[in-house]
């Protein structure tokens, strides 16, 4: 049975608003593959339209090699323009664990009530950008005392929500992760 479901929100003066809109940050070299790309295919397929943002516009390269072509640069992220941050893990991930700029993104995210969410290593990211003091969040198992110092309540669990922040322990839970996103956008 295939059931349809109205991405399209109405406005209080009943026109039609945009449909519902992530970005997907990622590493310019070592973001984790399943990491970007199964999450960013659930968001997809639920009719969430996806940007993909990194530090420049060159081709991304993951671990494993392949690659992507990013549509944004972090830098001209403007938060308002997205109901979802999500910042994608992988080695290279790292590089934004002291970013300012990340960061920003992430605080002015959660301050403006949107779905902030990190995978693998990424959310040192949140961390470190103060967000998870007193949340529960999941991280790589080798980072969780980078939570702990920042406050976070790290729980080990595959996949941890808590309100609208969303963290990942690994690529074998980047689908749960997608989907998750997914409730937390939609509903």
């Amino acid at each position: 049975m295939f059931v349809f479901i109205s991405l399209w929100a109405k406005t209080t003066q009943g026109e039609e608003a945009t449909m519902k809109k992530a970005v997907m940050i990622i590493a310019q070299n070592q973001f984790k593959e399943e990491e970007l790309f199964q999450p960013k295919q659930i968001l997809e397929d639920a009719g969430i339209e996806v940007q993909v943002a990194s530090v420049t516009l060159d081709l991304a390269r993951g671990v494993e090699n392949r690659t992507f072509q990013p549509q944004i640069m972090v830098k001209d992220i403007n938060v308002n323009d997205f109901d979802a941050i999500i910042f994608v893990g992988g080695a290279g991930a790292i590089q934004y664990w002291n970013d300012p700029v990340a960061h920003k993104i992430a605080r002015d995210a959660y301050s403006g009530n949107k779905v902030v969410a990190a995978i693998c290593v990424a959310p040192v990211i949140l961390a470190k950008a103060g967000i998870l003091k007193d949340k529960r969040a999941t991280v790589w198992s080798s980072d969780s005392g980078q939570l702990l110092v920042a406050g976070a309540k790290y729980s080990g669990a595959n996949v941890e929500k808590d309100g609208k922040i969303i963290t990942a322990a690994g690529p074998f839970a980047a689908r749960e992760f997608g989907e998750e996103l997914v409730k937390a956008i939609l509903y």
